[in-house]
């Protein structure tokens, strides 16, 4: 009997040090894990959001601020149209259907609330655009962008008729189906 409580004690003592042995690594995991963290997402200090100042102003050429009916003041938030656009396009071979799910980059709260405010303006403005295309165009990742460009320019277009303000930034495609 003697012998078998030593047994047990020792299997004891090595349970406890597989634990402290995950412990430790547990640790240093979320020491790396931290430290990575601190690297990447503490060093900045707002130096993207100055040069993306500069680089607006360069662009309208301002003097180092934003013009007030720029689509570039505040955070960035995105806009999801409430469903995909779906519509045929004429190809060289065939005609084609095409599905696109959009959202748009604005800049602060305020563009975020005129964005939505005009979403049926903005969906007819890219339905126009997306129906205004080929499928010999979309098929190329240089005429998916040109009609991506095509679709911002217009809807920046009719929103600056009706708002005074570009409000939108950028036409981000989330999905791309072409069939």
């Amino acid at each position: 009997m003697a012998e078998e409580k030593d047994l047990e004690i020792e299997e004891g003592g090595e349970k406890k040090g597989g634990k402290m042995m995950i412990i430790i690594i547990a640790v240093v995991v979320l020491l790396a894990g931290g430290g990575a963290a601190f690297f990447f997402l503490g060093g900045d200090d707002g130096a993207p959001a100055e040069t993306l100042a500069e680089e607006t102003a360069s662009a309208e050429g301002g003097e180092g601020k934003p013009s007030g009916n720029s689509a570039e003041i505040g955070s960035a938030l995105y806009v999801g149209m409430p469903r995909p656009f779906v519509f045929n396009v004429p190809g060289s071979n065939k005609d084609r259907l095409v599905q696109i799910k959009v959202q748009l980059l604005v800049r602060g709260d305020v563009n975020e609330e005129t964005a939505k405010r005009h979403i049926p303006l903005i969906e007819n403005t890219l339905l126009r655009v997306f129906s205004a295309s080929n499928a010999d165009d979309l098929s190329t990742t240089a005429g998916k962008e040109a009609l991506r460009y095509n679709a911002l320019s217009e809807v920046q277009n009719a929103l600056v008729e009706i708002e005074d303000s570009k409000v939108v930034e950028r036409v981000l495609f989330t999905g791309f189906v072409m069939q």
